[in-house]
């Protein structure tokens, strides 16, 4: 029974910290200065916006995609 509590334990820590990991990184621009920047959560207020519908899964991916990206790199 013990095995069973501990295996059970164990269990439910190894998918909270994949959960805890599973970190989202966004393109933002500002609307005021043009500027594309790496956000973790998704913005809710006016003054920046959302580029594109991706959602990336590291902060590398998301600096990378910046550099893709024709509004951020149109100035």
């Amino acid at each position: 029974m013990k095995k069973l509590i501990v295996c059970g334990s164990l269990a439910v820590f190894a998918l909270g910290m994949q959960a805890a990991s599973a970190a989202e990184y966004y393109i933002v621009r500002d609307t005021t200065t043009k500027k594309c920047t790496v956000v973790e959560t998704k913005p809710t207020t006016t003054t920046t916006t959302v580029v594109g519908d991706t959602v990336f899964k590291t902060k590398s991916e998301a600096e990378a995609g910046i550099k893709t990206t024709k509004v951020c790199t149109e100035q």
